[in-house]
């Protein structure tokens, strides 16, 4: 483990990178960029050849995410990845909706040194699992308990079980009962995300981005006695939810410390401007927009590292640092500030 120690030190290193092993999904969630746009989508596996091309430039990184907008376990080589980022010396976590999780692959990741997986949900019960089609809420919580379980068997304490939760407008009732869902199931914290990319006109109510100023202070309020509850429970819960009329200080993505690679192996900022799409259109405070995707090179023809440093992401950063925003952010409705009270 030296010289990732060293290549921290001496070279430039990010926060994390997240990569999208895949784009495939075994689930259609409602307001899932891949469900809304179906027809113009471009579904493929990040090809190991091109995962190898990452190899040299992992020591740099603090933390691996392999998942994207697909189901990371559809890809057939994700534990091979898994290994060669652990032999890297990475952190590697990964986010998952638990459908294909099944004995012998628990096992797998707890041998192969995960550090970290996240269950995806949007509900406790039924909701989710009308809203997250193709997922059973039933069969996530059973694999919570099964990896808690085996990890106690084999005596180790990775990989933290992590909770994604989608908090849609209609699900703000439902979020209340969580706390008290997850208690006593091994999970080390959940981290609870509103829609901030609406992909069609008919999901503009379930995003709280568009909330009127005094109902957002309600979420807040319902947010902040959340975390309290998770708290008493040992039971960490993290948002991000600025109040009505404040500026978002920074870009909560991190894109000027982290990046993406597309299951295409397209290099881009972040996750919200790496959709294997075109000719698409996505909704801000503003009204529609054209989606834009923003690339800054393809791990075909260069190395992560270079392509980090190439004048399109250096822009890309310093434009996000200084202003003004770089173009493909202006209309992201995690940078928009939120009306005020009147």
């Amino acid at each position: 483990m030296f010289w990732p120690v060293l290549a921290r030190l001496f070279g430039e290193s990010l926060d994390w990178l997240q990569v999208e092993v895949t784009s495939h999904c075994n689930a259609a969630c409602a307001y899932c960029p891949r469900t809304v746009y179906r027809q113009v989508w471009q579904s493929r596996h990040l090809s190991l050849d091109l995962f190898r091309r990452l190899l040299p430039d992992l020591p740099r990184i603090r933390l691996l995410h392999l998942q994207g907008w697909g189901e990371p376990f559809l890809n057939p080589d994700f534990l091979t990845m898994l290994s060669l980022a652990k032999a890297a010396g990475c952190r590697v976590g990964t986010t998952t909706n638990g459908m294909l999780l099944d004995a012998d692959m628990m096992a797998s990741i707890i041998d192969g040194g995960l550090d970290m997986i996240a269950f995806s949900l949007a509900g406790t019960g039924e909701d989710n699992d009308r809203i997250r089609r193709g997922t059973r809420f039933a069969q996530v919580m059973e694999a919570v308990k099964s990896i808690d379980e085996l990890k106690a068997r084999k005596g180790v304490d990775l990989p933290q079980v992590h909770i994604a939760y989608m908090l849609l407008r209609s699900g703000l009732a439902e979020l209340r009962r969580l706390p008290q869902v997850l208690k006593g199931l091994g999970v080390s914290q959940v981290v609870v995300s509103t829609l901030d990319f609406v992909a069609a006109p008919e999901l503009i109510p379930e995003s709280l981005r568009f909330m009127a100023p005094e109902e957002r202070l309600e979420v807040a309020a319902m947010l902040t006695d959340l975390a309290e509850q998770g708290r008493g429970l040992g039971l960490p819960f993290h948002f991000n939810f600025p109040p009505s009329g404040r500026p978002v200080a920074a870009c909560p993505e991190n894109a000027g410390r982290a990046a993406c690679v597309a299951a295409d192996g397209a290099v881009t900022p972040c996750v919200f401007l790496n959709l294997p799409v075109q000719n698409a259109a996505c909704c801000s405070l503003a009204g529609a927009v054209p989606y834009q995707r923003m690339t800054c090179g393809f791990l075909a023809d260069d190395s992560l590292l270079k392509i980090w440093r190439s004048s399109a992401c250096r822009g890309f950063r310093r434009s996000l640092s200084q202003g003004p925003l770089p173009l493909p952010c202006r209309h992201c409705l995690k940078l928009a500030t939120p009306p005020s009270q009147p």
